[in-house]
């Protein structure tokens, strides 16, 4: 694994220097605001990811009482709001350039707002909770009833009613528009966001561990 944390930082410089020199502006949009697509999506695409490993972990704790499982699953939370309020702030950098505000009750927007409070209140509730073992019962509980609702949120809420959202990386053809070196940033873009959240998840859960230990051993 130490190879390639060595490698995520020259991936993700290529990437993001490939975002700004490589493919063209898209059409239909103000000056360069299309490049924001290489840093907008994969933020909001590793924010589910994040949401779904949670749910994953969460379930593991409740099969088999590992805290570990638990540490692991508040810090994908943890990551998955970073993730998202970065997504909502580079969506409302777009929404000014375009739509001349940063808010406007878009369904998107609004949508996505939801999400965030939805699993900020995971955080609450982990705060709220002395008791170990039931706070972590109480949030993986909590993280399962959330992943439930997380993709309506993010992908069906949005469809509803009409938006000014521009039109998805899939369009309703189910055909992904892009030419070739638009669409190699933007994967590489979503491989880079998503193995940067894997090398972050890990030091969550290291710094969880070490915690628990020196809580154990202060408990001595």
């Amino acid at each position: 694994m130490k190879p390639l944390k060595i490698l995520l930082l020259p991936y993700m410089a290529a990437v993001i220097v490939g975002a700004f020199l490589w493919p063209a502006p898209a059409q239909g949009f103000i000056g360069e605001s299309s490049r924001i697509v290489f840093f907008h999506v994969p933020c909001a695409w590793t924010s589910a990811l994040a949401f779904l490993v949670a749910a994953a972990y969460s379930v593991a704790y409740l099969a088999r009482r590992k805290p570990v499982h638990d540490d692991i699953a508040a810090g994908a939370v943890r990551l998955g709001l970073l993730f998202a309020v970065l997504a909502l702030v580079t969506g409302a950098l777009f929404a000014k350039i375009m739509w001349g505000a940063y808010w406007n009750w878009d369904p998107r927007e609004s949508s996505f707002l939801l999400l965030i409070f939805l699993y900020a209140a995971y955080l609450f509730l982990r705060a709220a909770v002395e008791d170990p073992e039931r706070r972590a019962r109480m949030s993986a509980a909590y993280a399962l009833f959330a992943a439930v609702l997380m993709p309506f949120l993010f992908f069906v809420a949005p469809r509803v009613t009409s938006s000014l959202h521009p039109q998805t990386v899939i369009n309703p053809q189910g055909k992904i528009l892009m030419d070739g070196p638009t669409k190699a940033v933007f994967f590489g873009a979503l491989i880079a966001f998503s193995w940067l959240f894997v090398w972050m998840l890990g030091l969550e859960a290291r710094a969880a561990r070490l915690s628990r230990r020196d809580r154990a051993e202060g408990s001595i």
